[in-house]
């Protein structure tokens, strides 16, 4: 019994004792490590993630992620987690990724799907690189609304930054390579 009453004043004198101590000195932060090389093409690269990720928006335009999906079970992963991360959270996240893709496509050393270096010093590389990361902030604004008629008009703001380096460098007259500036 006696150890009963003198455990909670310990207690009490060691948690005092704990808040007023100096807060201890947090180790010094270091910078996060960057990637060191691309692992994939620039073709990979956008048909992994700013494709998938842009349809997913561009569904907003007919469907609305809001309204639960009816997933059948059996049928693998893929429908296990349909609902894990879906409806809204699911376009905000591929709002994000679309940003992120601006990063990615940066990266030093990576090569065009023809084995040339991505042009990432070329001027209209760079605005659509910009274009890209901002519609990709302003789809995740729209999606936070849950606001569909926000979403369509976000959707042609994506189509529109895509075009940007589309145009330049991926639709290109016959015999002429991709990833290279034309005209």
């Amino acid at each position: 019994m006696r150890v009963v009453r003198v455990l909670p004043w310990f207690v009490i004198i060691a948690g005092i004792a704990g808040c007023s101590a100096p807060p201890a000195q947090a180790p010094a932060a270091t910078a996060a490590p960057t990637a060191s090389k691309p692992y994939g093409s620039l073709a990979q690269v956008m048909r992994g993630l700013p494709f998938p990720n842009s349809n997913i928006i561009f569904d907003t335009q007919t469907t609305d992620p809001g309204v639960p999906k009816k997933i059948e079970s059996g049928q693998g992963a893929t429908s296990t987690y349909a609902n894990t991360y879906g409806g809204w959270q699911q376009v905000e996240n591929a709002a994000v990724a679309l940003s992120e893709v601006a990063n990615l496509v940066t990266i030093p050393g990576r090569l065009c799907e023809n084995g040339l270096p991505v042009p990432i010093s070329d001027p209209t590389f760079q605005k659509g690189v910009k274009a890209l990361a901002d519609v990709g902030v302003a789809a995740l604004e729209a999606a936070k609304t849950k606001n569909l008629d926000k979403m369509v008009d976000v959707s042609g703001a994506i189509s529109d930054a895509c075009l940007v380096c589309h145009e330049k460098y991926r639709e290109v007259p016959p015999g002429k390579m991709r990833c290279v500036p034309v005209g």
